[in-house]
């Protein structure tokens, strides 16, 4: 059984009736008759499945092709002839049924309906649905698309580390990666954990970003991307956050933020109308059955330029919408998902990039302004969804940068290593971070990131 040899559903349904082929998958539904059975297959390579007909001449007709249900896996040989239903230009007449899998009572995926809360609890399973089954082939379109993106560009794939020392946002809502006995942990001589006595001789964690990484590889190489897995630690049981999730982070040398803004949004307009085309069924369910409009959305965010905005500008408006907002409007704050969206949805009608925001909200690595008020951040709203890529323009001044480190609380001794980075050679450069289930709830407008991943990572759940 080599997969190399073996044809996908994708590819029989373009060829041509009197094609002999075989085709193995698992039955999506079975409808059993006296005179026939249809039998739909799919194998998860596109949205559609492959209807078989398998008349009663076939020796296991009785014994097991009448007995298939929901779920069973088999390998089916035959012609191809033209469909006379219209969904599809040809079906396969079985000439052989082989059952590869048989399915119990139990089987919980019927040919019915399912929440997806409870799909989250079949995570092992949920895959064979349509949704999901669409959602992992955008993940995959998308997938290959940022990688074109960058490739085409001249950019290098750096594999940042997943174990740290650094916390790259100064956050402190880490996971601790440790050997250490969890019960009876070595103690200095002040009765702290003694950390040295560790894996790795120091305390480490799982990384929240690969950018400080990506730093260095782009002042020596300009321009990298970064694309994995990160973690943050956060309590946060809210539709829109994962404890583990992925990032898509490209830094560049000699680059400033309005370059930095430029990219975001040839990427982010890139990356769409790719997965338009290339997964244009799985987007038609989505729009059908999910969120009507979202195809629409996807293609004017695409053939509109995105506004640009300072912060500054961007609290002026929210202050004269007049909405009633929960958390209330004051320059200075860290605008919440209500704020972001009545931009995109309200005030502009489509994708904003919020820029030059109050450095007390924002990271220590940020350029700070002549004003010494601001940073050169910048935040790509987009509707629906809300922030989907932060960025900066990296400060490149060591003084500026010390001070930026001890004003948040930093440990410089910890740090030394990036600031050699403004000590030898360093350039003006900048770079942003993409939360890569953000973008795909965008694209489909599913409104749980828990179910736009495959096994969700969330605060009590660590399943599958």
């Amino acid at each position: 059984m080599n997969p190399m040899t073996q044809l996908t559903v994708k590819t029989i349904l373009t060829k041509p009736a009197g094609t002999e082929i075989e085709v193995r998958g698992w039955v999506k539904s079975a409808r059993h008759s006296k005179n026939v059975t249809f039998l739909a297959v799919s194998d998860g390579s596109c949205f559609a499945d492959l209807q078989v007909v398998v008349s009663p001449e076939l020796a296991n007709f009785e014994s097991e092709v009448k007995k298939l249900v929901t779920g069973c896996s088999v390998i089916v040989s035959g012609v191809l002839s033209e469909s006379p239903g219209g969904k599809q230009s040809v079906e396969l007449q079985a000439s052989s049924v082989n059952v590869t899998g048989w399915v119990e009572d139990d089987y919980p995926l019927q040919k019915k309906q399912h929440s997806f809360e409870f799909l989250r609890t079949k995570a092992h399973l949920r895959m064979r649905t349509n949704t999901f089954g669409a959602l992992m082939r955008v993940r995959n379109a998308a997938s290959r698309a940022i990688h074109h993106f960058f490739q085409s560009r001249g950019f290098i794939w750096l594999h940042s580390p997943i174990i740290t020392a650094s916390d790259c946002e100064g956050a402190g809502q880490m996971f601790r990666v440790s050997t250490l006995d969890a019960e009876n942990p070595p103690r200095t001589e002040k009765g702290a954990v003694d950390w040295s006595q560790d894996f790795f001789g120091t305390l480490t964690h799982l990384t929240v970003s690969g950018q400080l990484e990506g730093e260095t590889a782009a002042l020596a190489l300009k321009n990298i991307y970064t694309f994995g897995p990160t973690f943050r630690a956060e309590n946060s049981n809210t539709s829109r956050h994962l404890a583990e999730f992925w990032m898509v982070e490209p830094e560049m040398a000699f680059c400033d933020l309005s370059g930095d803004a430029e990219m975001a949004e040839a990427f982010l307009q890139s990356v769409f109308k790719t997965v338009l085309n290339d997964c244009a069924d799985d987007l038609e369910f989505f729009d059908q059955r999910i969120q009507p409009g979202v195809i629409a959305r996807l293609q004017k965010t695409i053939d509109t330029p995105f506004v640009r905005m300072p912060y500054t500008e961007a609290i002026a408006a929210l202050e004269k919408s007049g909405k009633d907002f929960e958390y209330p409007v004051h320059w200075g704050m860290d605008m919440q998902s209500e704020h972001e969206r009545y931009l995109t949805e309200e005030h502009v009608g489509g994708p904003v990039v919020v820029t030059d925001y109050p450095r007390q909200i924002k990271a220590f690595y940020m350029y700070l302004n002549d004003d010494e008020k601001t940073v050169r951040a910048m935040d790509v709203l987009v509707p629906e969804v809300g922030e989907m890529i932060g960025g900066s323009q990296r400060e490149d001044r060591i003084d500026v940068l010390r001070m930026r480190m001890n004003e948040c609380g930093l440990d410089t001794e910890h740090y030394v290593w990036y600031m050699d980075l403004r000590r030898f050679g360093g350039v003006p450069h900048a770079g942003f971070g993409l939360g890569f289930e953000r973008m795909v709830q965008y694209m489909t407008g599913m409104a749980n990131i828990r179910d736009v991943i495959p096994y969700p990572r969330v605060p009590g759940h660590a399943d599958f």
